[in-house]
């Protein structure tokens, strides 16, 4: 079954009771429907029994669902977010155990969400009651981070917003539009169209790549963009002009303008990835080169972090690419941008794991590197790394350097051109790496930053090193 470890059982537990009732449905009237027996319907929201594949099929037929559904890739997410928030020291209390907070995140969803909630408005309302005690009283109270919200709302969504694609897959067509020759035909379509003259701003004037004036009907853009950057940002603007009312319905769920406003930048660069690298033409290309992103960089003439990107969308039920997560790390470990058709899932607090490649990436730049990670609960994943640089032009100009990631299952590795002469399936081959140091468990990690959630560390003066003590055995 697609998007499930093979041989893994599946389990509905809250997930169809959700279903039932937002049908209108008793169990009664679902047992009906499915063709099953009240009791097995039962059996079924009590997690007591696995679906089977007929059942699976009429849960789809009756309620117009795909088996990824059922996916633990969303209670995964909200677990690890869970394990975070209440590893919290802030909150004073002690976490429960791995097991239960799994448990929480499977069965009772919506009180995990709460609580995953509280903890972010503790934290926000402790960020500006700190401000509030300094000594510049007159600084105003800091806005919550929209960001953080923006990047959960692609997260929820598995990084894939159908709509776009079916959108922009037709606008290529009718535009004619070719691999890496786009930005005459979207400069003539903003002309014609919407009346937007596309102009060279100067150099030095402004950092942006793009910059638009509607009231004198001009589009501004960098003198350093390469052409497929320029295609990129010209396909954006479109988005932004043609396409305003399905972004705004699309990012409706936003709880402020800033995360509105950021949400819908998100999604018109949705459709500008889509509109040059049209899905249904882009997936056959994907498969047929297995994944090789330099050569499908050359193919559409876009970037390497761009393709990147792409790849970690194309989840279209029916043409489903490799599920990827995607990520882009600076040097003191920050993520700026983090998608994901998976459920790989790292804490938002304490940072991430240092064994992680992608801060090997900074030590070889230009190189694409590889690794197997595993992580604690015994999953394994198969992740690329790579270096990028931004601006650099002119010999005082500044010069940004990042790594992005794509990463796997494993049991998806095998369709990728870089895992040749790799033991894949040997344990010896694999990294283990963890959810971040905050909520880790690996108790024998010697790169660990801090103590796991209900433990310290300690120094070992024979070894030089820190040692974790978990509560029951820590010394005094």
């Amino acid at each position: 079954m697609a998007g499930r470890q093979s041989g893994r059982k599946v389990y509905a537990h809250a997930k169809l009771r959700r279903l039932r009732r937002e049908h209108g449905m008793n169990q009664v009237d679902m047992a009906g429907a499915l063709g099953i027996s009240t009791s097995y319907a039962n059996q079924l929201e009590q997690n007591q029994r696995p679906l089977t594949a007929s059942v699976l099929v009429r849960i789809a037929e009756v309620f117009g669902v795909d088996a990824e559904f059922f996916s633990e890739a969303d209670e995964d997410r909200l677990a690890a977010d869970l394990r975070a928030a209440l590893a919290d020291e802030a909150c004073g209390v002690a976490p429960p155990s791995v097991e239960e907070i799994t448990e929480a995140a499977r069965d009772h969803p919506e009180v995990a969400r709460a609580l995953v909630a509280l903890h972010r408005r503790y934290r926000d309302t402790a960020e500006r009651a700190a401000v509030l005690a300094s000594p510049g009283d007159g600084v105003p109270l800091p806005p919550s981070e929209p960001h953080d919200e923006v990047r959960d709302f692609f997260y929820t969504h598995h990084n894939h917003f159908e709509p776009l694609d079916t959108l922009a897959e037709h606008t290529a067509e009718a535009l004619e539009l070719r691999p890496g020759r786009s930005a005459d035909p979207l400069t003539a379509r903003l002309a014609d169209r919407h009346g937007v003259r596309v102009v060279q701003a100067g150099p030095g004037r402004s950092a942006d790549a793009r910059r638009y004036d509607p009231d004198a009907g001009l589009l501004f853009l960098s003198p350093w963009l390469r052409d497929g950057q320029r295609a990129f940002q010209l396909a954006t603007q479109l988005a932004l002009l043609e396409h305003g009312p399905l972004l705004d319905a699309l990012s409706g769920t936003a709880s402020s303008p800033e995360s509105a406003a950021l949400t819908r930048i998100g999604l018109a660069n949705y459709f500008a990835g889509a509109l040059l690298m049209p899905y249904t033409a882009f997936h056959t290309a994907a498969e047929e080169v297995r994944y090789d992103i330099e050569l499908l960089s050359a193919r559409y003439g876009v970037g390497f972090e761009t393709v990147c990107h792409r790849l970690s969308t194309l989840q279209r039920t029916g043409r489903r690419g490799v599920p990827f997560s995607f990520l882009r790390v600076d040097r003191a470990g920050n993520i700026s941008k983090r998608q994901s058709a998976t459920d790989f899932h790292f804490s938002r607090l304490g940072g991430t794991c240092p064994l992680w490649t992608v801060y090997d990436a900074f030590s070889a730049p230009g190189r694409i590197l590889t690794q197997v990670a595993e992580m604690p609960d015994g999953r394994r994943y198969f992740w690329i790394a790579r270096t990028i640089t931004r601006g650099g032009f002119g010999h005082h100009a500044p010069r940004a350097e990042f790594a992005v990631a794509l990463g796997c299952e494993l049991r998806h590795a095998h369709r990728l051109v870089y895992t040749e002469g790799i033991a894949l399936a040997d344990p010896h081959a694999a990294t283990p790496i963890g959810l971040g140091c905050r909520i880790c468990e690996r108790r024998d990690c010697a790169q660990r930053a801090r103590p796991p959630a209900g433990g310290r560390l300690t120094i070992d003066p024979d070894r030089r090193t820190y040692v974790p003590y978990p509560v029951e055995t820590r010394p005094s």
